[in-house]
C-alpha cells in the first residue's frame, strides 16, 4: 500500500486559519481514502510560503528520506512553497523520488512548462557545482599536502573511514547552517531530508576540514 504524508500550511497564526488548516486536513484524508492511499502523517503548520526553514518542512523531508512514505498529498503546489522555495522543495522531493498529488490537480501533480524548464536548469546548475567545488577541494588538498599537511593527523577518527567511500553532500549548506548555530546533529538531519544520507559525525568531519583548508588556502 501507498504511504502518504499530508501536507497543510497556511500564511498566518490567525486563529480564523484553524478552519482552512481542518478543512485542507479533512479534504486530502477524503482525497487519500479516494485512492487508496495510507496517511502515515497529517503535518500542519501556520508560515509564510516564502520560507523554507520550517518545522514541517524538515519533518516532512526526514519521513521521506528515511522511506517511511513515498507519496505527498496537498491542497495545491502553492500550500508547498511559493516562488523560489517552492523550486527548491520540488526539486528536493523529485530527487527523493516522491510522487505528489494535490486536490487542484485531482490528481497527481502535473507542472507548468515554466516550472519544469526551471527545475531542469536547477539539476544542471547543481550538477557543476557539485563538480566545481569538488574539483577546488582536490585542488585545495593537493596544495596542502605538497606543503606538508597530513589528514590524518588533523582530522580525528579518521582511521573509522579507511576503505570508505567519500559522501558528497553541500558543504557550503553545512558552513550556512552552522552560521545560523545549528548543531552538527541538526544539521545532519536537514541533510538527510535533502536527500544526503550523512552522519552527524561525517558532517563534523568534513565542516572541519573545510575549516583547515580555508585556512591553509587564507595563508597562502
Amino acid at each position: 500500500m501507498t504511504n502518504a504524508i499530508i501536507y497543510c500550511r497556511v500564511s498566518t497564526e490567525k486563529d480564523a486559519q484553524e478552519t482552512s488548516l481542518k478543512r485542507q486536513a479533512e479534504e486530502l484524508q477524503y482525497f487519500a481514502n479516494q485512492y487508496n492511499f495510507n496517511v502515515f502523517k497529517t503535518i500542519q503548520e501556520k508560515q509564510s510560503g516564502y520560507e523554507i526553514e520550517r518545522e514541517g518542512v524538515f519533518e516532512m523531508l526526514e519521513s521521506f528520506q528515511n522511506g517511511q512514505a513515498d507519496t505527498l498529498l496537498v491542497q495545491d503546489e502553492t500550500r508547498l512553497g511559493r516562488g523560489n522555495t517552492k523550486i527548491a522543495l520540488l526539486h528536493q522531493l523529485n530527487r527523493l523520488g516522491i510522487s505528489i498529488y494535490t486536490l487542484s490537480h485531482n490528481g497527481e501533480l502535473h507542472l507548468s512548462e515554466g516550472d519544469s524548464m526551471v527545475l531542469q536548469i536547477v539539476s544542471i546548475v547543481e550538477e557543476y557545482q557539485r563538480k566545481l567545488h569538488n574539483a577546488k577541494i582536490r585542488r585545495g588538498m593537493k596544495k596542502a599536502v605538497s606543503n606538508g599537511y597530513n589528514p590524518a593527523k588533523n582530522l580525528s577518527n579518521q582511521h573509522l573511514a579507511t576503505g570508505r567511500e567519500r559522501k558528497e553532500f553541500p558543504i557550503e549548506e553545512v558552513v550556512r547552517l552552522k552560521g545560523n548555530k545549528l548543531t552538527f546533529q541538526e544539521i545532519a538531519s536537514v541533510l538527510r531530508g535533502m536527500g544526503y544520507d550523512v552522519s552527524k559525525a561525517t558532517v563534523h568531519r568534513r565542516y572541519q576540514e573545510y575549516q583547515t583548508l580555508e585556512k591553509l588556502q587564507d595563508e597562502d
